[in-house]
């Protein structure tokens, strides 16, 4: 039987969108306003309601954003903030299945339409909901007297998943069984509405995959020459709205009374020159009105079941993306020098530590230290955090060889990089083609476990390899290795692999908070 189309009723007018025998899928579904013109730097508005069905066939535009040398996509469109629908065929709202929300990662480019939940959906029996959200300086750009500075990507995600809260149910998902899950950036994001005061109840677990809440950067971890950066994810209201304001001064809206209205007539494209520092989101605001390290520190979080974890590898990507675009290729002999930019008085023990020696090139050696340094160790804290209050069960993506799509340098091997798990996720023909018999099942896993996970709160379900919680009280908390083959899904000594004890020993510092 070949595809045809069903109409749904949401609180905003019905949607057409397609049906197989196997599923349901509706896309490009407004949740909010178009954000240009004056609604640009506002929080996200309702959707004006329609009475005829809209065209849920195809995906909406992606919001505003420019190319990068890792990914061809472009967008001037304001009109995004829309959402995609993956159910079960027989999802129905008498028979409703869990729902989980993905959000995307990166922060400057992406969009949900990217992402296809229906393996997710047919392979977990539950509802996948993609979402866009404004990137960049569209969602995290601040000013004096803006309000929301900072935060209009969480607010646009806040209100994705408050569409789900009242149209769920329509689609045959389960309003009262929501997960809200993302990667890198989106992890990130997922670790903000864990804090955000404006995100109760709209979830009711959590998955965050390689977030960096916790996270801080040595000086010359992620870019050559950057300096070290105390919050990676997150900047005070009060700096993001001094940079606002600097911007707008570049950008010839100097004037405090009418520099907003200057800026809302700005054309898109004039914007993005100045839009690579408002990735972080703000806090100090009514979003997030403490910094997120303190927030968790404190134990001021909402009390939900979280899935958690990182990759083996993770800064081989920033390593192998990063300095080979800047034509600063790590040498043995740059390594040193890189050591003491990163940890001063310190840069001789962690040679030590992390010798030559022991890697097969400087690349690797380099990219290891910071893994461990900057991932491993923050991912690490944000667990036993977490642990203290909720269920948490952690993991660490180990396949060496997952499918890499960019262009790496002969000296560095991607292995379990950064993002590397998402394609088991989302797996499409591009993925499929890649992998291994041996990968492929270990995303059929992934994709149940994930799922289990929205729909009980346990990962490990039946006949899935079981999977217990993390305890940070026990001498080796519970760490579940995810990789390929006979072995490869076993429990891992996550604190030892990436040398932890030493890190905490030589370099306190605590990060944000």
């Amino acid at each position: 039987m070949g595809a045809t189309t069903d109409i749904v009723e949401t609180d905003a007018g019905p949607v057409r969108g397609t049906v197989t025998d196997e599923y349901r899928l509706f896309q490009g579904v407004p949740y909010a306003a178009a954000t240009g013109g004056g609604l640009r730097w506002r929080p996200p508005q309702p959707v004006p309601p329609w009475t005829e069905p809209w065209d849920g066939t195809r995906p909406c535009s992606i919001c505003p954003q420019r190319p990068s040398t890792y990914a061809e996509v472009a967008s001037l469109d304001e009109d995004c903030l829309c959402l995609n629908v993956t159910a079960p065929r027989s999802a129905t709202p008498a028979t409703p299945r869990p729902v989980m929300v993905w959000i995307h990662g990166d922060g400057a480019i992406g969009g949900g339409s990217f992402f296809d939940g229906r393996p997710l959906a047919l392979a977990g029996d539950v509802m996948v909901v993609t979402v866009n959200y404004r990137l960049g300086i569209f969602g995290a750009f601040g000013h004096p007297g803006l309000e929301g500075s900072g935060t209009f990507g969480l607010q646009d995600q806040q209100a994705a998943l408050g569409w789900v809260a009242r149209n769920a149910a329509a689609f045959g998902g389960d309003p009262g069984n929501v997960t809200v899950f993302g990667e890198s950036y989106g992890g990130l994001s997922v670790s903000a509405h864990l804090i955000s005061p404006a995100s109760t109840g709209l979830f009711h677990r959590a998955i965050v995959q390689s977030g960096f809440a916790l996270m801080d950067l040595p000086a010359g971890a992620m870019f050559p020459g950057l300096p070290a950066v105390p919050w990676y994810g997150w900047r005070s209201t009060v700096e993001v709205e001094a940079l606002g304001a600097a911007v707008a001064s570049q950008l010839g809206c100097a004037e405090p009374a009418t520099a907003l209205d200057c800026l809302r007539r700005l054309p898109v494209e004039q914007l993005f020159a100045h839009a690579q520092p408002f990735q972080p989101y703000a806090f100090g605001n009514p979003v997030l009105p403490d910094d997120p390290g303190t927030a968790l520190r404190e134990g001021r979080f909402h009390r939900v079941p979280v899935l958690a974890g990182s990759t083996h590898d993770e800064h081989r990507l920033f390593v192998g993306l990063f300095r080979v675009l800047a034509g600063q290729p790590v040498t043995s002999g740059q390594y040193p020098t890189l050591l003491v930019e990163a940890f001063g008085e310190d840069a001789a023990k962690v040679q030590a530590r992390y010798p030559l020696s022991d890697y097969p090139s400087p690349a690797v050696a380099w990219a290891t230290v910071l893994t461990d340094r900057m991932w491993a160790r923050s991912t690490f804290a944000q667990h036993r955090l977490l642990a203290e209050h909720v269920p948490v069960h952690a993991y660490e993506f180990a396949d060496g060889g997952a499918p890499m799509y960019l262009p790496f340098p002969p000296d560095l091997p991607p292995g379990a990089f950064h993002a590397a798990e998402v394609p088991y996720l989302f797996p499409d023909d591009k993925f499929r083609s890649a992998a291994t018999p041996e990968q492929l099942a270990l995303s059929d896993r992934m994709l149940r476990s994930w799922a289990d996970f929205a729909r009980t709160g346990d990962p490990g379900g039946l006949g899935l390899p079981s999977w217990p919680r993390f305890d940070g009280a026990q001498a080796v908390p519970y760490v579940q290795s995810l990789a390929p083959g006979r072995d490869g899904i076993r429990p891992v000594d996550f604190a030892a692999e990436h040398q932890l004890d030493f890190w905490e020993a030589t370099d306190p510092s605590p990060g944000p908070g």
